[in-house]
């Protein structure tokens, strides 16, 4: 499978083959590379690379956000965003649809933080909430400027789509 990545300010194409697990083909230009993986925890990921001159381990912490993922390596941080979901992204959001009106999962989830409180003006976009579904964290985010009225769910609570987890005053336009 080909990726086109942006990371940081670079665009890079990757071509992965996901062998046997826990192994993949990684093909990066002309070089090609061996990475074994190994999840540690929720976020945080055991890697061997081997690119056929050395072998080298890597301890990678990945967190994801609105606008992507951010992968922490050797004392660095970066930003990965993936192109290809980019693009179908952008698409959807052209065919109307874009940031849900409404807080509320994707999927079955488990509250794990509340970022705002009732009374916290929000901008639209801004995290507001994360849940955790199948061992992957996702931050809910405010539709709209606005302010927050209620919120309607706490830590450690299990929640559906379509439950409305924190309701959203919108702003009035000054325009």
């Amino acid at each position: 499978m080909e990726y086109h990545l942006k990371i940081d300010d670079a665009d890079i194409r990757m071509e992965v083959d996901a062998g046997e697990k826990p192994e993949l083909t990684a093909i990066i230009g002309e070089k090609k590379y061996q990475v074994g993986y190994e999840a540690v925890s929720e976020n945080s990921l055991f890697l061997t690379v081997d690119n056929g001159d050395k072998k080298s381990p890597i301890h990678a912490y990945v967190a994801e956000t609105p606008e992507g993922r951010l992968i922490h390596i050797h004392g660095g941080t970066y930003s990965v965003l993936n192109e290809n979901l980019l693009s179908r992204q952008q698409t959807r959001k052209r065919g109307g649809a874009g940031l849900p009106d409404q807080v509320t999962p994707a999927t079955p989830a488990v509250v794990t933080s509340i970022l705002v409180q009732a009374g916290d003006a929000v901008k639209k976009g801004q995290g507001v909430m994360v849940v955790s579904a199948m061992k992957m964290e996702t931050t809910l985010v405010a539709p709209y400027d606005g302010k927050v009225v209620k919120i309607n769910a706490a830590e450690g609570d299990k929640v559906a789509p379509g439950d409305i987890l924190m309701e959203i005053e919108k702003a009035k336009d000054t325009n």
